[in-house]
């Protein structure tokens, strides 16, 4: 049974630093993209940022230079350094595994509120 259990969400000013964290079990995690998203209240759920096997990572134009992706393929663990955040980061942040269409899973989500 795959899990993707996030953490290290919360409540943050403007300008300030969040660190998520996403621990995986049940999969190949060496094998897997893994990936945030974000879903604000009344929008779509866009992806944040990935990072490949080979450790090759992508990040939405909104987040580049302020988020950082990173893999622990030793320990299962994908993390997501935010820093100089803004209340328009305001989102549930969900991790998420990708090897294929039916190999694709998804953590609960972890609420990151920014105030202004």
């Amino acid at each position: 049974q795959v899990q993707l259990v996030e953490s290290g969400g919360g409540l943050v000013q403007a300008g300030g630093s969040l660190r998520l964290s996403c621990a995986a079990s049940g999969l190949i995690f060496g094998i897997y993209t893994m990936n945030w998203y974000r879903q604000a209240p009344g929008k779509q759920r866009e992806l944040v940022a990935g990072i490949a096997i080979g450790g090759s990572t992508n990040y939405a134009d909104s987040v580049k230079g302020r988020f950082t992706i990173s893999r622990d393929n030793a320990k299962n663990t994908v993390h997501l350094q935010m820093n100089s955040l803004k209340p328009d980061d305001t989102a549930v942040y969900y991790c998420n595994a990708y090897l294929r269409t039916n190999s694709n899973y998804w953590g609960q989500g972890t609420q990151v509120t920014v105030s202004s």
